[in-house]
C-alpha cells in the first residue's frame, strides 16, 4: 500500500513538472510570437477601407497601430486583438509626433505604413472654393506627405515597406472629379517618386487604386456640406449636379465591402515582388475605363510629338511591360 502511494506522488510530481514545463515553452513562443509579430501603421482606420485593413491584418496575426481622429472610434479600435488605436490627425504634426512616439515606445519593429486617410470633395473646377481644394490637398495630398517623412526612419530601418491608398480617380477625370482627382494623380506622382528614393534602402513602395466600394466616404463629405451651408442653385452646372447626385448618396450600401482592397494591401506589404501599382476594383467595367483611358493618353501622347513612334513599335513595348508585369 506505501508502495503504490509512494508511486502516484512520485508520478504525479512528474505530471506537474511536465505541466509547469509545457506551459513555461508555450509562454515563451506566445512571447517570441509577439516580439516577432509585424507592426503596421495604418492611417483613417475608423471605418471603410481603412478599418476592413486594419481588421484583415490584426486577424492574419499582424499587429496594427489603427489611426483615428474621433474618441468613440479610438475606443472601438481598441477592442480589436492585435490593435492600438491611436488618435492621429494626419493634418495635425504634434498628433503625428505623438504617434511616432508612441510606435517608438512599444519596442515593436514598424515593418509597414499604409497611408489610407483621406476626404473627398467634388464638384465643377471654376466654381468650388479654395477652400474646399485647400481642405481636400491638407488631407489627401500633405497628409501623407506628412506621415511618410514622420515614419520613414522607423520604416528604412526596418526594411519595410509603404502602401498608399489612391484611386481610379487617379488614373483618369472627369466632369464633377476634378477636386478629387487632383489629390489621387497627386498620390501616383507622390508614389512613383517615392518608390524611386526609397529603393537605395530597400524599402518598396506600393499604390492601390481602388474602384467603388463600400465607405462613409461619401457620408462624410454630406456632412461636410451640410455644415458649411452649400447652395448650389446659381451654378452653371445644374444638370450635372442632379446626375452626379446618385454617385454622391451617402449609402454606399450597393458596393461591395472592401475586402479585395485590403487583400491587395496585405499582397503589397508582404509579397516578395509586390507590384508598384495594385488595380482593385469590383467589376469588369471599372476595370476597363482606367485601361482604356491610360492607353489613350499613351496614344495621344505618341500623336503630338515630331519623333512618333509605328504602331509595331508600340506594341511591342506594350507585349514587353505586360509579360514583365506577369513574371
Amino acid at each position: 500500500m506505501r508502495l503504490l502511494i509512494t508511486l502516484f506522488i512520485l508520478t504525479t510530481h512528474i505530471v506537474f513538472a511536465d505541466d509547469r514545463q509545457a506551459a513555461l515553452e508555450a509562454s515563451h513562443a506566445k512571447a517570441a510570437s509577439l516580439q516577432n509579430q509585424k507592426a503596421i501603421l495604418v492611417t483613417g482606420a475608423s471605418s471603410g477601407i481603412g478599418r476592413t485593413i486594419t481588421e484583415t491584418l490584426a486577424r492574419q496575426g499582424h499587429f496594427v497601430f489603427a489611426g483615428a481622429r474621433k474618441q468613440k472610434d479610438i475606443d472601438a479600435l481598441n477592442q480589436l486583438t492585435n490593435v492600438q488605436a491611436i488618435r492621429l490627425d494626419v493634418t495635425i504634426q504634434s498628433d503625428i509626433d505623438a504617434a511616432v512616439n508612441t510606435v517608438k515606445a512599444s519596442g515593436k519593429k514598424l515593418h509597414g505604413l499604409v497611408n489610407n486617410a483621406g476626404v473627398a470633395v467634388f464638384g465643377p473646377l471654376i466654381e468650388i472654393s479654395e477652400r474646399d481644394i485647400d481642405f481636400q490637398d491638407n488631407v489627401n495630398v500633405m497628409g501623407p506627405y506628412r506621415i511618410t517623412k514622420a515614419f520613414a526612419p522607423l520604416i528604412i530601418e526596418n526594411k519595410g515597406r509603404i502602401a498608399n491608398i489612391g484611386s481610379i480617380s487617379g488614373l483618369m477625370s472627369s466632369t464633377m472629379f476634378g477636386p478629387y482627382s487632383m489629390t489621387k494623380h497627386a498620390i501616383e506622382a507622390f508614389s512613383e517618386a517615392l518608390s524611386s528614393e526609397m529603393r537605395k534602402f530597400n524599402v518598396k513602395v506600393s499604390v492601390i487604386a481602388p474602384g467603388n466600394y463600400n465607405s462613409n466616404i461619401m457620408k462624410n463629405l454630406k456632412r461636410r456640406l451640410e455644415k458649411q451651408g452649400h447652395n448650389f442653385a446659381n451654378s452653371r452646372y445644374q444638370d450635372e449636379y442632379k446626375r452626379f447626385a446618385k454617385f454622391t448618396n451617402p449609402d454606399r450600401s450597393r458596393f461591395k465591402a472592401p475586402d479585395d482592397v485590403a487583400n491587395a494591401v496585405v499582397k503589397a506589404l508582404f509579397d516578395e515582388t509586390p507590384y508598384m501599382r495594385y488595380l482593385v476594383v469590383p467589376n469588369e467595367q471599372e476595370a476597363m475605363m482606367p485601361i482604356k483611358n491610360t492607353l489613350k493618353k499613351v496614344a495621344e501622347l505618341n500623336a503630338s510629338h515630331a519623333f512618333t513612334f509605328d504602331k509595331k513599335q508600340m506594341l511591342a513595348w506594350l507585349s514587353h511591360e505586360i509579360d514583365k508585369a506577369n513574371q
